[in-house]
């Protein structure tokens, strides 16, 4: 499995906070389920009409 987050102004992407999203994806859903992959960007892909673009996330 595999996230895509965006972080809020103030945040950085580090090490530490890959484990700490994975450890608490662990802790709110069943352990296997949590995502080995977590990707940061800038912003979430849209269309026009501001629906989310799953397919450029895959």
């Amino acid at each position: 499995m595999r996230a895509v987050v965006v972080l809020r102004e103030g945040f950085t992407a580090s090490d530490e906070l890959v484990t700490e999203l994975q450890q608490y994806a662990k802790e709110q859903t069943a352990p296997y389920k949590y995502p080995r992959i977590i990707d940061f960007v800038d912003e979430l892909p849209k269309t026009n009409s501001g629906k989310l673009r799953r397919a450029d996330l895959r």
